[in-house]
């Protein structure tokens, strides 16, 4: 049976975010409806300004882990990606009583509501972040035992868990992604992730302070981890249903070291100070086989393609007002209630 999206309505949870905005983007250029759920903690409803005449797509702001505003959004809802989250270590360390009522209290919650109301997919987005601290340098696939190293990471391997416990008890097809660290231009831009913040800085002259240079990391694209999602919803049932994939590329395995030399590849001048002994312990490298032969996922990005990019954006003043407006750019405080 053909694929049709136009009968498909999309609730995209945290569709105002990096990955979101981008999400968001491409599901309505595939004919799907799409219905974004975002508190929008970082004032970041521009994201998705430009979107407001497209007849396919509707706004709520709200909190997921509110049940009427829940209850009231699902209606009509065909699909669901949960991307909503306190993403990152250094936030959820800064709140960690928040980042367990959303990351971890609020997601079992929604997923134990689901049942009965139509839904087909639910995707959940996770991370490789949830391999913490790997002893060699052989890549973790998706069996490989998790060791996280962060609130963040403990709260997505408890969610993972949590649906790998109990899919037989759903009547959707709840499925788990990897997602390897993001990178890349996004209506939503964060300058707080390490390509972008490295090539920021040393952009505008700045002296670069990178700890640990040889650790290593996996990075995706924005537009490919929305690739993989809708991947995802488009695939068989039977080949996605309670499956965990790692998203990303084996050829896009960078250290830190790797990052910094691509982009003084293409900006003069660099200035870089190296130190060990960093407060993020991990070190992983993370394999993506599976995706690949599984759902014929492939990146279309990659990092230096990418860095060259967001280097124009700088020097053509796109991001003129990072310093003053640092919490659109990055996940660093939540707001004063």
């Amino acid at each position: 049976m053909q694929f049709s999206s136009f009968d498909k309505t999309v609730l995209v949870i945290g569709g105002a975010g990096y990955i979101g905005s981008v999400l968001v983007r491409r599901l309505l250029e595939r004919g799907y409806k799409v219905k974004v759920l975002d508190v929008l903690l970082y004032n970041n409803v521009l994201s998705l300004n430009e979107l407001k005449t497209n007849p396919g797509y509707s706004f709520i702001k709200g909190d997921f882990c509110d049940k009427k505003t829940l209850n009231k959004t699902l209606d009509g809802v065909t699909d669901l990606v949960l991307l909503a989250a306190l993403v990152g270590d250094p936030i959820c360390k800064k709140y960690p009583n928040e980042a367990n009522r959303v990351n971890l209290n609020g997601s079992i919650q929604l997923l134990d509501s689901l049942n009965g109301r139509g839904i087909d997919r639910f995707v959940f987005l996770s991370t490789c972040s949830n391999y913490g601290l790997r002893p060699d340098e052989t890549p973790a696939v998706e069996e490989t035992e998790l060791n996280p190293k962060s609130l963040y990471a403990e709260t997505k391997v408890a969610v993972e868990r949590y649906i790998l416990e109990n899919y037989d008890n759903f009547d959707f097809c709840p499925v788990i992604l990897r997602s390897a660290t993001a990178f890349g231009l996004s209506p939503r831009m964060r300058f707080d992730l390490t390509i972008s913040e490295f090539t920021r800085e040393l952009v505008l002259g700045r002296e670069l302070l990178v700890y640990d240079e040889n650790t290593w990391r996996p990075y995706c694209h924005v537009d490919d981890i929305s690739g993989a999602i809708i991947k995802v919803i488009e695939a068989d049932w039977l080949s996605v249903r309670g499956e965990i994939f790692n998203v990303g590329s084996n050829t896009e395995n960078y250290t830190k070291k790797d990052i910094v030399n691509i982009i003084c590849e293409k900006v003069k001048n660099c200035r870089i100070n190296y130190k060990q002994g960093g407060f993020d312990p991990r070190n992983y490298r993370v394999s993506f086989d599976k995706i690949t032969s599984v759902l014929g996922f492939a990146n279309k990005y990659n990092v230096p393609g990418a860095v060259e990019k967001l280097i124009e954006a700088i020097k053509n003043g796109r991001f003129e007002d990072v310093d003053n407006n640092k919490s659109f750019y990055g996940n660093y405080v939540l707001p004063v209630e």
